[in-house]
């Protein structure tokens, strides 16, 4: 018997195999190379070449072929120096923006009418307009115009008469000499907490360890306990420093007043005719107040109310909590000895400079219209 050859199906199957095996491998590295030629930028060479050579009067198919570049690409070079008159790549605009012009022009007059819009709320304005962006998009197109999220300051409430009193208070002293301003004796009261001092604080640390001990800041219930403290000062230094007993009410005010104030303004050396600062606080305006002063013949500067910014000694206080809670008292004995020390350690140049800078302020309630100020 003779043998019998392969049938004919299965060798048009083999043939088919290896033409498509062939096909791709021709594929791939066809569309591997024009990937390529695809991402390079032709130099400014090859450009001036492709464009001398269509000026000579050659096709584009020819010079494709003599420049080993694909048609499309001689046929926009061509076309660029025909719309442009170069063939320098020239500026790209980019990506077209998400947002529309209108869009953005809404969500700008919206962030500066409304300051306290958040982010999830222009998102959804945006998005009933049919415009779905991400809260980023919103966030650069403010950017641009030059509006950033920023904490807001805490600052006393301003009603209208609080404003008209300010203003008034900043155009009759505006004018006042310097000299007048020495011879202001400043005095206020604050509270420091044991370990109340809520300033932020930074930590280098690794991912996942933000809850480690040597990552974060010890807080204790009421801050630990406090003081109250009275001081006063004036550009000559600062004046006397006394903690407070149980709670603040008139007679304790006056006590105080009558132990410390004329000796701080002797120790300061402002002399007889000295003016004497304090806000409106009942304990302050108090009938039996106002007459120790008037018995004492000392002159009370008339206050606006809700205006600490108008009081140099707010920086002080700063000033005393910071360096206070930098050397950590463990104790309320330890934080009223460092307070005292704290006190004493104030330069009288720092004294002096709020002092001298005190129409400045004034003038600021004044451009606010008797609004808050930076101070």
């Amino acid at each position: 018997m003779t043998q019998k050859g392969p049938p004919v199906c299965n060798l048009i199957s083999v043939q088919i195999q290896l033409l498509r095996d062939g096909l791709r491998c021709w594929l791939r590295e066809y569309w591997g190379a024009n990937s390529i030629m695809k991402s390079k930028e032709h130099t400014r060479e090859v450009r001036n070449m492709v464009l001398e050579k269509f000026k000579a009067g050659l096709g584009y198919k020819k010079i494709s072929q003599a420049l080993n570049i694909s048609r499309s690409t001689v046929q926009s070079i061509i076309r660029k120096w025909k719309e442009y008159g170069t063939t320098v790549n020239l500026p790209r605009q980019g990506r077209p923006p998400k947002l529309t012009g209108r869009t953005r022009r809404s969500l700008i007059r919206e962030a500066a009418k409304t300051p306290m819009v958040t982010l999830d709320e222009m998102q959804r304005a945006t998005a009933q307009v049919g415009e779905t962006v991400h809260r980023t998009t919103i966030s650069r197109a403010l950017h641009k115009c030059g509006l950033y999220g920023r904490v807001a300051r805490r600052k006393p409430l301003l009603k209208e008469n609080h404003k008209k009193s300010r203003l008034q208070f900043a155009r009759s002293h505006v004018e006042d000499t310097a000299n007048m301003w020495k011879k202001v004796l400043w005095s206020d009261e604050t509270k420091i907490e044991l370990f109340g001092h809520n300033a932020k604080r930074y930590a280098w640390r690794r991912n996942n360890t933000a809850h480690h001990s040597e990552n974060t800041i010890p807080t204790v219930k009421y801050g630990g306990g406090s003081i109250m403290l009275w001081g006063c000062f004036s550009s000559a230094g600062t004046g006397k420093l006394v903690k407070v007993d149980g709670k603040m009410d008139g007679a304790k005010y006056r006590a105080i007043l009558e132990e410390n104030l004329l000796e701080s303004a002797k120790d300061l050396r402002l002399g007889r005719r000295f003016t004497f600062q304090q806000d409106n606080d009942p304990k302050h305006k108090a009938r039996a107040t106002m007459e120790w002063f008037k018995k004492k013949n000392i002159h009370v500067l008339e206050w606006p109310s809700q205006s600490p910014d108008l009081n140099p000694i707010e920086n002080l206080w700063q000033d005393l909590k910071t360096a206070v809670h930098k050397r950590s008292p463990s104790n309320l004995t330890e934080l009223e000895l460092f307070c005292k020390e704290e006190w004493a350690r104030i330069s009288v140049t720092r004294c002096a400079k709020l002092v001298e800078t005190y129409p400045k302020r004034l003038a600021a309630v004044i451009a606010a219209k008797g609004g808050s100020t930076k101070y």
